[in-house]
């Protein structure tokens, strides 16, 4: 009984997963699908007759646009793990005066709408010069990403033993040598989590992309999708092929770091 009942539990999660995933099986099945044959009644499910137009146009005119998303994800996944590291090590280890406060700070900033943010990004960045600037896609990205980063962090730094940063110490090693010696190695999974959702929020990010354009060149791939279905209407597997291309960095990375992604989310849940 108790077989029968798994068995059912498994075909409908199947089931549901596939309804899920059509969305993304119909935009590769449309991406190799022929223009005149996208107006067929009913459509195929199959593309019978091929053709790989679509992705020989993303090759010609988004090349640059994947090159500025990946300046920017990569960038930001630096920046990131530059601030938030040092600073989710203070709070979890040496615990400084008001620590409460600034975690509090900390999720208050993630509950700040982006549209918000990137207003008073152009304000700052029309004045200084930075519109359409790589550093400033990063710097603004980055604002998204560190909260988060800081508070994982924090949480899988406050489980290492003391024991471990104490046994440093007494070996003569600095705050500074036991930070880099020590915590970040062991914190390995949970910086790979961290640098995973900084990195796949700059490669999706279109609210920051838009707002700090500026009308310039440097268009990340959201970006360049987006004014590629406006002109471009017609040709759907341009815009579908381009659509499967933005998606295969960020597919691969999860299959990579699945693992490293469910050991750093759980890891400082339960403490001894």
């Amino acid at each position: 009984m108790r077989a029968a009942r798994g068995w059912w539990r498994t075909v409908i999660g199947l089931a549901l997963t596939g309804v899920m995933l059509f969305p993304v099986y119909w935009m590769v099945n449309v991406s190799f699908t022929r223009d005149q044959d996208m107006r067929r009644s009913p459509p195929s499910l199959f593309p019978l007759n091929g053709t790989l137009e679509g992705y020989r146009a993303v090759i010609d005119q988004q090349s640059p646009y994947l090159g500025v998303s990946v300046v920017v994800g990569l960038g930001t996944v630096a920046l990131t793990l530059l601030v938030a590291a040092p600073a989710a090590y203070s709070l979890a280890k040496l615990r400084p005066r008001g620590g409460g406060a600034l975690g509090f700070v900390l999720l208050i900033a993630q509950m700040i709408p982006a549209i918000i943010m990137a207003m008073g990004f152009y304000a700052v960045y029309l004045n200084l010069g930075m519109l359409n600037t790589v550093p400033g896609l990063i710097v603004a990205d980055s604002t998204l990403a560190v909260p988060f980063a800081v508070l994982v962090l924090t949480a899988f730094m406050s489980a290492i033993p003391d024991e471990l940063t104490q046994a440093a110490r007494v070996d003569g090693a600095g705050t500074l040598r036991t930070f880099w010696s020590i915590v970040v190695p062991v914190s390995r999974n949970s910086i790979i989590t961290v640098s995973l959702f900084a990195f796949l929020w700059a490669w999706s990010d279109f609210v920051f992309a838009s707002t700090l354009d500026g009308g310039g060149g440097l268009r990340p791939i959201t970006l360049g999708i987006y004014h590629y279905i406006g002109n471009n209407n017609q040709q759907w597997n341009a815009v579908m092929a381009t659509a499967v291309v933005a998606s295969i960095p960020t597919a691969i990375l999860l299959v990579i770091a699945q693992r490293y992604v469910a050991a750093g989310v759980t890891a400082g849940a339960v403490k001894n």
